[in-house]
């Protein structure tokens, strides 16, 4: 006896995806450094899941960002018991992505945008935010409201004007 498959193409199921413009990612990781790699990690699958595949320039740049973020609020942001938020919003493809990492502690804030001192050669450390100003549209932060803590954000462009749909020179 043979049993049949399914056919790859079901009439029942659309043969479009559905495309929703609305894309929002956030969750909660410990404030460890497999937190951050995981919270790199699931960012990574879930923007090729959205249509900014792995391997592109604006794929490599936000995973690049959203590590530095989340290895900052590791490092900086860590408070005993305390996890860091996540959260990664791609709306309208002609909108840049959002990237925002939440931590629970006050009093250790970062430079404003503007004013990022320069690492010394020799320095370890202290080129994270250098990075994603340089990768990012913009980069700020601010104070969480209603808790301790701050946010840190970036935007950044999913193309650059070479990789729009339809560019003649693809």
């Amino acid at each position: 006896m043979t049993s049949q498959l399914p056919s790859p193409i079901s009439t029942s199921q659309p043969t479009c995806p559905n495309i929703d413009l609305n894309r929002t990612f956030e969750m909660c990781f410990t404030s460890t450094p497999r937190g951050a790699r995981l919270a790199r990690r699931l960012a990574a699958h879930r923007l090729d899941a959205w249509g900014i595949p792995y391997g592109t320039d604006p794929h490599e740049e936000i995973v690049l960002i959203v590590g530095e973020l989340t290895a900052n609020a590791v490092r900086h942001g860590h408070v005993p018991g305390r996890d860091f938020h996540l959260l990664l919003h791609a709306g309208d493809p002609a909108r840049p992505v959002r990237i925002e990492v939440t931590d629970t502690r006050s009093e250790r804030t970062p430079p404003e945008p503007g004013a990022l001192p320069a690492s010394a050669p020799q320095d370890a450390g202290g080129r994270g935010l250098l990075l994603v100003a340089g990768l990012a549209t913009r980069w700020g932060w601010h104070r969480r409201p209603g808790g301790p803590g701050k946010t840190v954000w970036a935007e950044c462009v999913r193309y650059r004007d070479a990789d729009l749909p339809g560019d003649p020179e693809r």
